[in-house]
């Protein structure tokens, strides 16, 4: 392994801490080789952990590199396939041109967390409280969230916002009336004609009517999420999605009939008991509806879901392969990666990317995921992206998951967020 790597001598690794950086990469690379040999095994990333991979390709254009150059970087110093290297660097030039186009740097983001959902997914540990149950709760949890955000309204008056991503949970969980007043209040504290986007995860089809969307369309919501993640029914059934295959169908023509005319739909190859038979309808049944954007997932196995407690009674997890198709079906339905990012809880050392037709891509995503201006996070089991230029870094806020810890607590939130700000 030494001799791999051109080590002259063990001592080159062992000796000065202040070069532990030039061995670094060689190092996991050793390791990588040993382990490759012993398994008979490649893994698509290579030795890529810890690191967004389009850091890499942003920072290889700051000093100047092609893509072809940046490619042979990934392949060489990281081991990572063609492929991979191929995609990372489309989607990074992908961004710099969306990027290109307005002022980020000048501006903030704001997220908004619902934590409410028809039911909680096997694999989710995102905050996420059963609607029904917690009901009651509404009214409390949105009295103190409009609190967060006039702190963040008076606090960011001298910068511009230019976009709001209503996330969760399933914020179309909640019931028409509290949809529309949260979406009016936002509306009048950052009005939206003035924004580049307002994203609303509508993701359960279960959370969903006629009416809500027509809520929706009503404020000027620019992007919904509706998200089968398969089109499979009894895979459905056992992740625990109260709807069915119709009811996705049937949501998302309901949508475009009230006129919303970006919509994203969020898929996962791996998911329990399913192969490549239940993936491959799952994307015949998805190019069928003719979705504007399709976010491509492999599942990730978090700690804190209930999956994780049960995993090893099912047949799980991505392949190359599966991937390699769904990306195949994204473009085969006009679309181009826009953004990637990578969890460390993917078998398979696999990713998640974002497809969009032109025009329809999501810039939040984009900004958030490669961290470009403050994210401002409100609501339960949020966090915040705090940037300090003069220390090129962030700083993470984090809230409170619990919703009633989080209500109760919530000037303690406000004055989390006023110390990050102030880089304290």
């Amino acid at each position: 392994l030494y001799e791999k790597e051109n080590f002259l001598d063990k001592e080159e690794i062992l000796g000065d801490y202040k070069n532990k950086k030039i061995f670094k990469n060689p190092m996991k690379r050793a390791v990588y080789h040993l382990f490759s040999k012993a398994s008979r095994k490649k893994l698509p990333w290579g030795t890529l952990t810890g690191i967004r991979p389009t850091k890499i390709v942003f920072d290889g254009y700051e000093h100047g590199k092609t893509n072809l150059e940046i490619m042979e970087e990934f392949q060489k110093d990281y081991l990572a396939s063609e492929e991979k290297a191929s995609l990372c660097t489309e989607v990074v030039s992908k961004e710099q041109v969306l990027l290109s186009r307005f002022p980020y740097k000048e501006g903030y983001s704001l997220y908004v967390g619902i934590p409410f959902c028809p039911t909680t997914c096997m694999y989710c540990s995102f905050a996420s409280y059963p609607i029904e149950k917690f009901k009651d709760q509404v009214g409390e949890y949105l009295k103190a969230l409009l609190l967060e955000l006039d702190f963040v309204k008076k606090r960011f008056s001298k910068k511009k916002l230019q976009t709001i991503y209503i996330g969760g949970g399933t914020p179309t969980a909640l019931p028409e009336k509290e949809l529309a007043y949260l979406l009016d209040e936002l509306n009048q504290k950052f009005p939206f004609k003035d924004l580049l986007e307002v994203t609303v995860e509508a993701g359960r089809p279960d959370s969903l009517s006629q009416e809500k969307f027509q809520i929706l369309a009503k404020y000027g919501v620019t992007r919904i999420s509706i998200n089968p993640q398969t089109m499979n029914d009894k895979t459905l059934h056992l992740i625990g999605r109260e709807h069915s295959v119709k009811d996705v169908r049937e949501k998302f023509f309901m949508a475009r009939e009230a006129g919303l005319d970006n919509i994203n739909m969020d898929t996962i190859c791996g998911l329990p008991e399913e192969g490549m038979d239940e993936l491959k309808r799952t994307y015949e049944e998805i190019k069928k509806l003719d979705p504007d954007s399709l976010t491509v997932h492999a599942l990730a196995v978090k700690r804190s879901s209930k999956f994780n407690q049960i995993k090893e009674l099912f047949h799980y997890g991505a392949t190359p392969q599966m991937i390699s198709y769904a990306h195949a079906c994204a473009r085969s339905m006009e679309m181009e990666p826009y953004y990637l990012y990578r969890q460390k809880n993917i078998p398979g050392n696999l990713e998640n990317v974002g497809f969009s037709k032109k025009k329809k891509e999501c810039l939040y995503n984009i900004l958030i995921m490669e961290e470009l201006h403050d994210i401002i996070a409100v609501g339960a089991g949020t966090s915040s992206k705090i940037m300090h230029q003069e220390k090129n870094s962030f700083q993470r806020v984090e809230n409170l998951k619990d919703i009633f810890q989080y209500t109760q607590r919530i000037e303690e939130m406000i004055h989390r967020k006023e110390l990050a700000i102030d880089g304290k």
